[in-house]
């Protein structure tokens, strides 16, 4: 069926002459259809691929990958149940906190925080906050002393720098002769940090476990142990099988089922870009038909006079299915380049864009990051090249077996 022949007559039929370069054009509009559709599925894939892996490092980065806590909700003897899963398979560290919500006060600004009390020496090994200070260290809280570290977003929106005075207020009530009143303590500011994910850095707070359970009135107790896993895909089967060892005394998840909604639905989101982009490809690779067709009905006469030459059915759909292939082939490959090169620099390409017209595409309040990430998956990338230049190969096939059809009879007899 693909006989050299077939071959060189399908690959001439690409290029045109004086009276076929309308037709020609709508060929390279196919071309660039294709190519196009897989430009921007490629594209778009890998900024949805990139934004999910930002979210989940910086995600990952603030909270611990698997919680233990007690039946009522805090841990009383927590040095002992550290003990206890310190040689647990798959525990690379744990840490304890206590954590609440809170009112912060700075001269006339108000606003509802959550407040963590860590041990600074532990924190490391459960989260990278001490990574992303902006301004003094996780060292400087020191138990008594009531200093406090605030998210960047959340400091500039009080208007305290290092140095000054918050109050913190507490659920927690005492009773006095005047009646009941909020617990009230002042703070100093001793650092800022800045995970880049404006959920934490606009209402994240973090002090001293120890002044943390005066604050909240836990004396020894704490919120939770925060525990660090060699590998978070596993967290869940590790999270069972750890929940088991410890029987029914305590409670233990993982970061999927605190976040497994917002993952689900950028997972959604992704499959309905996928489809919804696809469908652009499918129109491109569906403009082939009407290419083929305009073709087959421009060279009836050679078809006929080839088949009155001893060329089979058989060959004559091979000779539209290769003229279909190369036009697939060429769009897919060009979209395919196109595709990778743009989702390698779009992390250049879009703040250069933002820059030149003074825009900003994502707002950190709305998208939880400020910048548009990319990450090229493989996968993707072969995947859409496979679905894209099938689609191409099936659109060969209505008009092909058309050309196969004609008769030289009829065409021949008015010739």
């Amino acid at each position: 069926m693909f006989k050299p022949l077939i071959l060189y007559i399908g690959l001439r039929y690409t290029r045109a002459k004086r009276r076929t370069q309308f037709i020609s054009f709508i060929t390279l509009t196919s071309v660039l259809g294709i190519a196009l559709g897989v430009t921007a599925l490629i594209a778009v894939l890998s900024v949805m691929n990139g934004f999910e892996a930002e979210l989940r490092e910086r995600i990952l980065g603030m909270t611990a990958h698997a919680t233990v806590t007690g039946r009522a909700g805090q841990l009383d003897d927590w040095q002992a149940l550290e003990q206890q899963i310190k040689d647990y398979p798959h525990v690379e560290g744990s840490a304890p906190f206590i954590s609440g919500q809170v009112m912060i006060n700075a001269d006339r600004r108000v606003s509802g925080t959550m407040l963590n009390g860590i041990l600074p020496e532990a924190e490391g090994k459960v989260s990278d906050v001490g990574q992303k200070m902006r301004e003094g260290k996780l060292s400087n809280l020191v138990a008594g002393e009531y200093g406090i570290v605030l998210g960047q977003e959340l400091a500039n929106y009080l208007g305290v720098i290092v140095g000054d005075k918050i109050t913190v207020i507490s659920p927690q009530v005492n009773s006095t002769p005047a009646g009941i009143v909020p617990r009230m303590r002042r703070f100093t500011v001793v650092g800022t940090f800045q995970v880049g994910m404006y959920e934490y850095d606009r209402n994240m707070a973090l002090i001293h476990m120890d002044d943390a359970a005066k604050l909240f009135r836990l004396d020894t107790a704490v919120s939770a142990l925060r525990i660090k896993l060699d590998d978070l895909f596993d967290a869940p089967q590790i999270t069972r099988s750890m929940g088991k060892k410890l029987y029914q005394d305590y409670i233990v998840s993982d970061w999927t089922q605190a976040h497994s909604n917002f993952f689900r639905a950028v997972q959604t989101e992704k499959r309905v870009m996928f489809i919804i982009l696809l469908l652009i490809v499918a129109v491109a690779a569906f403009n082939i038909v009407s290419t083929l067709v305009m073709v087959v009905t421009d060279k009836r006469g050679d078809i006929a006079i080839l088949k009155t030459q001893g060329l089979t059915s058989g060959s004559v759909m091979g000779i539209f299915i290769v003229l279909g292939t190369v036009i697939g082939l060429f769009g897919t490959a060009l979209g395919t380049v196109g595709g990778v090169a743009l989702a390698l620099n779009i992390e250049t390409i879009v703040p250069a864009i933002e820059k030149m017209f003074n825009v900003q595409f994502m707002a950190a309040d709305v998208y939880y990051i400020n910048q548009v990430p990319s990450k090229l998956v493989w996968g993707d990338v072969y995947a859409i090249a496979g679905m894209a230049f099938l689609l191409s190969l099936l659109a060969t096939l209505y008009p092909a077996w058309q050309a196969s059809k004609v008769n030289p009879a009829e065409v021949l007899r008015y010739e």
